[in-house]
């Protein structure tokens, strides 16, 4: 059973939103069927820590690809429950 084509090239792009202690980033996956998947990480900085505008983004970036793709991993898992109509487990 496939329903997507494998060949395709999925886009991931990642948007940052930062205050002078908080940085969101939001990841986002877009399918070349047009469908997308989209998730956020956070990171916070101890207000007695210097600035570091770059480690925020790198925090909050591999926080939100993580969580990516654990949604990834969660969609992959019910297609294989719909075709099997067993429970699947899909571990990292």
């Amino acid at each position: 059973m496939s329903d997507r084509n494998l060949d395709n090239i999925w886009n991931v792009e990642v948007r940052f939103d930062e205050d002078d202690v908080h940085t969101r980033a939001t990841a986002r996956v877009q399918f070349g069927d047009g469908e997308s998947l989209t998730a956020v990480g956070d990171a916070y900085r101890n207000p007695r820590d210097d600035s570091q505008p770059m480690v925020g983004e790198e925090i909050a970036a591999a926080r939100a690809v993580i969580a990516l793709g654990s949604e990834l991993l969660q969609v992959a898992a019910k297609r294989i429950e719909q075709a099997t109509h067993q429970p699947v487990h899909l571990g990292r």
